[in-house]
């Protein structure tokens, strides 16, 4: 093209209409969590399955016609583990959604940033130590601290002259992760405890093997409550895009705003990973599909990307207790695999441009 030729106008990429979008991904979820309840060594049809949850919630609705180990299996088993899934899934890939934002870096993720393995060490070191300070709730209360002082400990390092760099936030991140990962295997090595070390391991490698009801409450609790309240300062999220210059011009106390987001991510990332262990990537991936559904604002992409992280997860989960079934592969396992080319994409998609 020559210096006089007019310039190309740019095309704007065609999205489908939101309320559709977040229709598919629904459909999505539903799905997936179908097809987690009636996959096992015990298959049972949709229509079964979904005629027991009914009954449950409604029983004039359906009579009950099936044997009632079959209802123990789809409610006490395999439900509880599917709703989990999809909490867990939910809450990673708004944490991730949140925190690409917050530190202007879209190859951010709670794992790369080092709050996933500092969650593990607290969670970790609970089982291993039998500490019981906080009653029921040590394990979620230390594997949250862990998750905050990690994460401040990565934005310190990665701060140099009040300002904080792309490669240097990634650098910090995952030297952070790794010494942290150390710190949790040394304590797992090190434990007298054979069945305390097995348990500690459960949550390094990330799984919902023996998942219950009375697991469920208090992650879904936090995750919506996190979600909620990320909602409802996306528009200070948005400006953060722009960068600290221009948020700050608009009114934006950049520094609070982070401090306070980064508590909040953090709490709702140790809820996680108090129940489900180390699950990487999905914080990563999940915000850029989104993106490229509903575009860069977050009142929109926060709830598409809790409803594709929720999918993303069952469906993870459903292949990690199938594949080789009757053993069981850590989900974190699966998730690392399609994460990692993921990851190695991105990176060579972002030097491209």
């Amino acid at each position: 093209m020559t210096a006089d030729a007019p310039a190309r106008p740019a095309v704007r990429r065609r999205r489908a209409p939101y309320p559709v979008v977040l229709a598919l991904l629904a459909a999505l979820v539903l799905a997936a969590a179908t097809a987690g309840v009636m996959a096992g060594s015990v298959p049972i049809p949709a229509g079964e399955a979904w005629r027991i949850v009914l009954h449950r919630l409604v029983p004039p609705l359906t009579g009950a016609d099936w044997q009632p180990v079959r209802e123990t299996i789809v409610l006490d088993v395999r439900l509880p583990r599917v709703v989990l899934c999809g909490v867990v899934g939910a809450g990673l890939a708004v944490c991730g959604t949140a925190l690409q934002a917050l530190v202007r870096n879209p190859l951010a993720d709670p794992m790369l940033l080092g709050v996933s393995s500092g969650a593990t060490v607290g969670a970790v070191l609970v089982v291993v130590a039998h500490v019981a300070v906080a009653g029921v709730f040590s394990l979620p209360v230390a594997a949250f601290a862990g998750a905050l002082l990690a994460l401040l400990l990565v934005f310190f390092l990665a701060r140099t002259g009040g300002r904080t760099t792309t490669v240097r936030l990634v650098l910090s991140g995952v030297a952070t992760a790794e010494v942290l990962s150390a710190v949790a295997s040394y304590l797992v090595v090190t434990s007298d405890d054979p069945h305390a070390a097995d348990s500690a391991l459960r949550w390094m490698l990330g799984g919902l093997a023996g998942t219950t009801w009375t697991l469920v409450p208090v992650p879904a609790a936090v995750v919506l409550a996190g979600t909620a309240v990320l909602l409802g300062v996306s528009r200070s999220l948005d400006l953060l895009l722009a960068g600290e210059e221009a948020a700050s011009s608009l009114g934006l106390d950049v520094h609070r705003f982070r401090l306070a987001m980064f508590v909040v991510v953090a709490l709702m990332v140790g809820a996680i990973v108090a129940v489900s262990g180390s699950i990487g990537f999905v914080g990563l991936m999940m915000p850029h599909v989104v993106r490229l559904l509903t575009g860069a604002g977050h009142r929109r992409a926060l709830p598409a990307a809790a409803l594709l992280g929720a999918a993303f997860l069952i469906a993870a989960d459903l292949a990690a207790r199938t594949l080789i079934a009757p053993e069981e592969i850590p989900v974190g396992i699966l998730t690392a695999l399609v994460g990692g080319p993921f990851f190695l994409w991105l990176m060579r998609r972002k030097a491209a441009r």
